[in-house]
């Protein structure tokens, strides 16, 4: 059995986990993922500025550097992907804190995900975006271009002796995955394993969000959040695991916990595509067997892709955007015409110059339940803040609208107010575009202080690749609209209560590209039926229509977990740095699921 913390989720998040672990003790690997595709843009422009920047800093200043002694007496081993678009950097900074200190710990870099190099190879056949179809963006605009690599080189690289792993852009839960497959020796065939592996990856891979971060029933834990415990992983040779974590932390460890974060980003559940394996999640169950102690079992491995998935970021114009703030009777409606007014000045002037009109203009107004659509319920707020957001070709008109904005509030209704500080400035606006590659398109390298070595990714056989597309026929089914319906007690003499579907179910959303996931888990088995009644793609499309900009939904079913997984297309505005909303990755959307009304038996509710 092997003990894996997962300390981050993203760059930047706060660096509470490292302490609890070498505190904990015991552990022998602790993981950390700082990747997006928006981060790996960031530090792709941070690179273009800087040869010896483009990796997670604070890796670097906040992690290694304050803990190095602790790290080399307690003997585990920290595997990252804290390299970014620089993983050498990255790589040359730590050894050099290393050798400052007089340890003699060794460190392991791992490159090959970037395909910048290759970039009129991978662009040759003018691909289109896998997910939305959209034409291949021109050249000089792409400002970076990662593989997603997975586990097996991180699993070399510990197999040559490393202390401490840094990659570039490898799927998030193959650090994981990769101590696993270094310590229990999994092959490329043992697909249930890899599975497993990769499962548990996925769920301690954000860090807190499985240990009460982000949970439907938040106010269980809320007095304990500011010392919320880091998850850890204790991995059997079978794939069986427990998900636990430090003792004295806050937060807690629940089947409802653990069940959302294995919804969490996920799209179809039984073809979950990662480099190394497509995970079948379909039948995984969770059960609670002490105190923040949940076994998980039932993950499949169905295949190996014979491709990579690409992330190409690239420039697409500018965006900008500036909240204040309305105070007074009819709050919204003045948020609403002091943005309107200064919208319209910007149009005239660009009109009057002769450029082109915004690509789009956003404007939301929290406090009036803007989020919620057709939803919505009066309220007649006194307090509101208002955000607007403009793109356009060309800067000086993103700019242009910010100085209308900023200049308005003296003729504008009464009552607005603003944080003071400077003008808001605009910034490119970074899009996603997705692509499959060819494997050996990745020139795979293993860097230590003694040697680089070329690593070959083990062979993934005809057999693993067809038992893949075998799968491929069911997909379309398994993505019906709403597939069978069960059967309910609706008949006469059964009493009917409408409820929240909070009280039936815990939930949670997150994004991939433009594309939000709502996963919806029973907190009965016994309830879904009548979550699924009332959870019609045709009803989930309504409650979303003013997000999306086609009706296009997926409905999942994960009978292991009680749970329905939405997989709402086109639905973020771009998504990420390119979207102009407030919550650009659907992190409100489950929110907003959870209010829908449930009819259901009263007697089920009162066993």
């Amino acid at each position: 059995m092997i003990r894996i913390g997962g300390a981050t989720g993203y760059w930047g998040e706060a660096d509470l986990a490292l302490p609890q672990f070498l505190a904990e003790g015991n552990l022998d690997f602790i993981v950390f993922d700082y990747l997006a595709e928006i981060t790996m843009s960031i530090m792709a422009r941070a690179k273009a500025a800087d040869p010896e920047a483009g990796y997670a800093t604070d890796f670097v200043s906040a992690i290694v550097a304050p803990h190095l002694q602790a790290i080399a007496d307690s003997g585990v081993k920290l595997i990252s992907n804290a390299g970014g678009v620089n993983p050498e950097s990255c790589g040359r900074a730590i050894k050099q804190l290393i050798e400052d200190a007089g340890l003699s710990l060794k460190v392991a870099v791992i490159t090959g995900d970037d395909l910048m190099p290759k970039l009129d190879e991978v662009l040759a056949a003018e691909p289109a975006e896998m997910f939305t179809g959209e034409p291949t963006p021109p050249r000089e605009a792409i400002a970076s271009a990662n593989a997603y690599l997975g586990a097996f080189p991180i699993a070399e690289a510990l197999n040559q002796g490393a202390d401490i792993v840094v990659t570039g852009r490898c799927v998030d839960s193959a650090v994981t995955l990769g101590a696993c497959i270094h310590r229990f020796g999994w092959q490329r065939d043992d697909l249930d394993f890899l599975a497993a592996g990769s499962l548990a990856g996925h769920l301690i891979e954000c860090g807190p969000q499985v240990t009460g971060g982000n949970y439907t029933d938040w106010h269980e834990v809320a007095d304990t959040l500011h010392k919320v415990g880091y998850p850890i992983a204790e991995i059997e040779a079978d794939g069986t695991m427990l998900i636990t974590k430090p003792k004295g932390t806050g937060g807690c460890v629940t089947i409802g916990t653990v069940g959302e974060q294995l919804l969490y980003e996920i799209g179809d559940p039984a073809a979950y595509y990662l480099p190394d394996v497509i995970c079948d999640f379909t039948e995984v169950t969770v059960e609670q067997v002490d105190f923040d102690r949940i076994k998980v079992t039932g993950a499949r491995g169905r295949g190996v892709p014979d491709q990579y998935k690409t992330s190409i970021t690239w420039a697409d114009g500018w965006r900008a955007g500036m909240l204040g703030f309305y105070v007074g009777a009819r709050a919204a409606e003045k948020a609403r015409i002091f943005a309107d007014e200064a919208v319209q000045r910007a149009r005239r002037k660009l009109a009057a110059m002769g450029a082109p009109d915004y690509v789009e203009v956003c404007v939301e107004v929290v406090g009036d339940e803007s989020h919620w659509g057709d939803a919505a319920r009066y309220v007649r707020s006194r307090e509101v803040a208002v955000k607007v957001g403009c793109r356009h070709v060309d800067r000086r008109a993103t700019d242009l609208l910010m100085r209308e904005l900023s200049g308005a509030a003296l003729g504008a209704p009464a009552g607005f107010c603003a944080f003071a500080g400077t003008r808001p400035k605009s910034s490119p606006v970074i899009r996603l575009f997705s692509l499959l590659v060819d494997r050996g398109i990745a020139d795979i390298q293993i860097h230590t202080a003694d040697q680089s070595i070329a690593f070959e990714e083990p062979a993934v056989s005809e057999a693993l690749i067809k038992r893949e597309s075998e799968q491929a026929s069911t997909r379309e089914a398994r993505a019906s609209a709403d597939g069978a319906q069960p059967e309910i007690s609706n008949g006469s003499g059964v009493e009917q209560i409408t409820v929240p579907l909070e009280r039936l179910a815990w939930a949670r959303s997150g994004d991939k590209g433009d594309k939000a996931n709502i996963g919806v888990m029973a907190r009965r088995p016994e309830y879904l039926p009548y979550i699924a009644a009332a959870l019609t793609t045709p009803y989930v499309a309504s409650r979303f229509a003013h997000f999306m900009a086609s009706p296009e939904i997926d409905r999942y079913e994960l009978p292991g977990l009680s749970a329905l997984n939405f997989v709402l297309h086109h639905a973020l505005g771009g998504g990420g740095v390119a979207s102009l909303r407030n919550d650009p990755q659907a992190k409100g959307y489950a929110q907003i699921l959870l209010d829908t009304p449930v009819s259901i038996p009263a007697q089920l509710l009162e066993d």
